[in-house]
Parts: C-alpha cells; structure tokens; sequence
C-alpha cells in the first residue's frame, strides 16, 4: 500500500499549527497518509476529507458556491465537523446524451449524475503545506456554455499533471445553458445579472482559490487558467471582467481565443420568447424558477434557434456582453497577463471525422483527387504551400487542415496585442498524429490527453497508442504548460518558445519533433477559406 509522508521541520510549533489547520501531526515530526488515515484539510466552512492517489493529495467535489436558480452564487454555510471530499460533485444539467459520440473512442466520455446546484470544484497537490507556493493551474472544461463539466472525460483527470509538474490543479463545474445565460434582468432587481451566472459561478470558484488554495500548498498570487474550446472563451471573458481582476495572472486558450457572447438584444429576444414558448406572459416571470429543468431547456434552446435565424450570426448559449459586467475591451488588468492560445491541426476535420481511414495508404494519385474534391482548381497551389510549411508532413495530411481555426486564433492574438498588452503572447500548433485506427490526426480536445499528462491511464493509452513517442509527447506539451504556470515563459531546455509578434508568426509546432518557428500559413490559410 503505497504511503505519503509528510515531514516537518519547524518542530513543535509547526506542527501545532497544522493541527489548527486541520492537518494532523505527530509529535515524532512526521504524518503518515494513506487509506487509513486520509489527508483533512481546514478551508473556510469547514474541515474537508480527502484521499491520497498514490503520491498525490486528492480532493474533489468541494463546493464552493451554492445558488438559487437565476440567482446568484452565495457562499456555502459552514459545517460541523469533517466533510468529506473524495467523489465528483454533481455536473450542471445538460440536454440528455442518447447515442454514443462519434470521437467516444479517441476521446473517451463519462457521464455524471447532474443537479442545479452544480459549483463544485477539485484539488490534486503535492502538498499541504502553505508555505510551499505552488503554482496553482485552473482548468475550464469545453463544451461551450451548452454542455461538459470538470470530470466529463477521462483526460480531465488532474494528477498526473499535478505530479509531473509539482503543481496544484483545480477543475470546476459551474451553471451552463438556460441556467447560466438566461437574462431576466428587465424583470426586477432580484434577476441582476442572471445572464451570466455561470460566469459568475467561474469567479465565485477563482474566488474560492484565492481564499483557500494555500492549504493546499498553492500560491494564490500564481494563478494560470487554462480551458479548450468553450473553456477557452470563459478563459478570455475572463480578461474582459472587472470582477476577475486579481484572481489569476496567467492565461491559455486552447483551441479558440476569442470571448464569444451574446449582444444585449440578443439575450433580450431570446428570454421573451422562452417566456412565450411556455405559455407565459411578463408578469408570471417568476414561474420559471418552478418550470422543470427539461421543460425550460426545450423552451429556451427554441427561443435561441429563433434568434440566431433571426440575427443572422451563430449564437449559442453564452455571457452576456453588458459591458458592465462583461464588457466589450479588454480590461486593463489584462496588460499584465501574459496568454497563450493555440489550435489543433485538425480540429474537427480529423480522421476521426472525414476521410476513408486510409490516409497513410493514399496513393499520391488520391491525395491529389481527395484534395481537388475538397478544393477545386486551389488544390495544387494549397499542397505546393502545405509541403513548403510541413515538410516533414504527408501531402494527405493537407486534407485535414483545420484553417479557421488558425484565423480565429491569430485574429485573438492580434486583439491582445493591440489591446495594450505589456505581457507576451504565445501562438502553438498541435500537429502530433496519434498512432492508432490507421494514424489520426489532432481533432477538437485532443492536446487536452497530453497537457494533462495522461497518456498512460488506461483508456488513453489505448486511445492514443501509448508509444513511446506519445508518452514523449506529453512530457513536451506538458513541460510547456507547467513552465508557463511557473514562470510566464513556456520555454523549456533545448524547446525555446519565442513570443508571438504580428509581423513575426513565431508559432510552437509540437508534433514529433517540435519546433518554434515562423508559420506563415495565411496565403493557404486564405486558399483553403476561399469561396
């Protein structure tokens, strides 16, 4: 059975104040964890049980918010003695999952019991001690503000990063769809701000860390978010709200970079058609609070497909831009935040998506025919340009470009540099191909499996391959993040990572043999966008 020690030096006096803290000690200098005698942490509230997995302190489902529904998150009353924080939280409600994802097998899901009260947030460490001053990396998961939670799939789990890069690792659930976006504002003083609760659930848990990650050996004046995808847009709001200012000082956006929100008129239309949908004049306002879950999901998510029809641009559920709460510039704050955003290669035009499966085996005849269906008479000038920027790439592998990505996240780098910034900003491409089902190539959340360093758990290894040079791979990316969260540079010895510039693309490729350099892909970028 394996054990965590933990062995004081500061002799009796420090070990009176780890029993203050909730940490026991004995008067021989040492504390001994194991399943036995689990780690007990004090943190506002209440002391919180959790356990050790192998050398990692581990505490999850901790809530740090409770709420009504459209209102806003409050603090959790205290509790008499130990509360234990040893299983997942609940996830916020999402529309029901009937049939199995067509990426189930390369990004394996799990599927978790989910209730309104959903601000629950997770812990792993290496310590609990306050002075350690680790630093502290907060996950948000994808899923725009539709669906996902902090435990949705198998590579969010946080220990093997926080082993492998000493550091302390949170991830969150918080409000989303109906919940988190619907704006009932016009309706009375007690609906202030209800079309971004879940924004404000994602500062509530910033807050929380502020207040207690040092229990937990983190620094909280070393905070790095980091989300993909929709979690990637919650991580650039951020940045765009007065609220979160000082609750973190580093940033990654993965897979995007850009605040995606709702317009005021937007937001307005969609609650007054929810109301009608249900049945429901301005005056019975309040009835939405008793509608069943379901039911205002179905009203709601209709009234939203009306209006994206209506205003003509893609619209989901998402915060809402008051620039009161949300607003439309960067805040100041956000010069001083140094930022990282990036793409995959393919995104979701992988293998996992289009293609026959056989492209390793593509005669250079088919690539050329796969690629002139794709992109008519730009074919041969797109794989003139691809073999010049990725030489060490197939010619097939152009056919899973993914270029819009690659716009939208020079358009969110150019945006933070032209916002003022005195902080880098960091530009990464994910070309790595994992080898298995013929070779695929980086769709939507794959880096994920690599930033969290969790090649060798089980259902990764089989989703991935699990070859040396996937395990090599995640020692890479992972590295990168780590060394950012420390230090705001995500160099690492013999990988320099040069900041991005607008007249120099420097962009981190990290593929089998990772490189920074100058990808200067827009002209076939603008070749495969071309209508």
């Amino acid at each position: 059975m394996k054990k965590r020690r933990l062995t004081s030096v500061m002799g009796i006096a420090a070990a009176a104040c780890m029993m203050v803290s909730g940490i026991s000690a004995f008067a021989a200098e040492e504390v001994v964890y194991d399943s036995m005698n689990p780690p007990i942490v004090q943190v506002e509230g209440g002391k919180l049980r959790g356990f050790m997995n192998g050398n990692t302190y581990s505490f999850l489902g901790i809530q740090y918010a409770t709420a009504e529904r459209f209102g806003q998150p409050q603090p959790v009353e205290p509790w008499e003695g130990v509360k234990d924080a040893q299983v997942y939280g609940p996830v916020c409600p999402t529309n029901l999952m009937t049939g199995v994802s067509s990426d189930e097998f390369v990004w394996p899901h799990r599927y978790y019991p989910s209730n309104e009260t959903c601000q629950y947030l997770n812990v792993w460490t290496q310590h609990l001690d306050e002075t350690a001053k680790k630093p502290v990396m907060v996950f948000m998961h994808g899923g725009a503000f539709s669906n996902g939670a902090s435990n949705e799939t198998v590579a969010y789990d946080g220990k093997n990063l926080s082993e492998f890069g000493d550091v302390v690792v949170v991830t969150l659930n918080h409000r989303l769809n109906v919940l988190g976006c619907l704006n009932l504002e016009a309706y009375g003083e007690e609906y202030e701000n209800s079309g971004n609760t879940g924004m404000a659930d994602i500062v509530a848990a910033l807050e929380w860390v502020q207040d207690n990650i040092e229990q937990f050996g983190g620094d909280p004046d070393n905070v790095t978010i980091f989300g993909q995808s929709g979690g990637s847009g919650k991580v650039v709001t951020l940045m765009h709200m007065p609220e979160a200012e000082g609750l973190f000082h580093k940033a990654i956006a993965e897979s995007s970079g850009t605040a995606s929100v709702l317009l005021p008129e937007e937001s307005t239309k969609i609650t007054e058609l929810t109301l009608q949908n249900l049945g429901l004049d301005e005056s019975e306002v309040d009835k939405l609070k008793e509608v069943p879950y379901y039911d205002l999901l179905e009203a709601a998510d209709a009234a939203l497909a009306t209006v994206k029809q209506e205003v003509g641009r893609n619209i989901s559920w998402r915060p809402l831009q008051d620039d009161e709460y949300v607003m439309t510039e960067y805040c100041d704050f956000a010069d001083e935040i140094p930022f990282i955003a990036g793409t995959n290669f393919s995104e979701r035009s992988s293998t996992v998506f289009i293609g026959d499966g056989r492209k390793n085996e593509w005669t250079d005849e088919e690539t050329h025919d796969n690629l002139v269906e794709m992109y008519g008479d730009n074919a041969d000038a797109i794989i003139e340009e691809f073999n010049r920027l990725f030489p060490e790439k197939k010619t097939a592998d152009a056919y899973f470009y993914a270029p819009s990505y690659r716009n939208n996240v020079r358009s969110a780098l150019t945006a933070k540099i032209e916002s003022g910034t005195n902080a880098p900003v960091y530009n990464y491409l994910f070309a790595f191909e994992a080898p298995v089902n013929g070779g695929v190539t980086p769709f939507h959340c794959a880096e994920l499996i690599y930033v969290f360093h969790n090649v060798e758990l089980p259902d990764l290894t089989i989703a991935t391959g699990g070859t040396q040079e996937c395990l090599d791979m995640q020692d890479v990316v992972a590295q990168a993040w780590v060394n950012f969260a420390y230090t705001g540079n995500p160099s690492q010895e013999g990988l320099e990572w040069v900041p991005y510039s607008e007249v120099e693309n420097s962009t981190m490729v990290f593929d089998v043999n990772s490189e920074c350099k100058i990808l200067d892909d827009q002209n076939m970028v603008d070749l495969m966008t071309k209508k």
